[in-house]
């Protein structure tokens, strides 16, 4: 199963699992999809920081994450 603690930022997310790009990108990450914009703004963003900026639900995110496979740490 894969892993993914919420503190970790979106870019050593996607650097560990890379078919979280496009998955994240579906929910509305647009910027993911760019690699420029994840190794800057990913590298100081986290999933919950993400979710507050774009008023996306995380528990919302969190049940796609599980649904896909991801096992989520807080």
């Amino acid at each position: 199963m894969k892993e993914i603690n919420l503190s970790e930022s979106i870019y050593e997310l996607t650097e560990q699992y890379p078919d979280l790009i496009e998955i994240l990108k579906e929910m509305g990450f647009l910027g993911v999809k760019n690699p420029i914009t994840r190794q800057t703004l990913g590298r100081v963003t986290t999933i919950p920081q993400g979710c507050r900026k774009m008023d996306k639900d995380l528990d919302e995110v969190i049940k796609i994450l599980r649904e896909k496979g991801f096992e989520i740490k807080s």
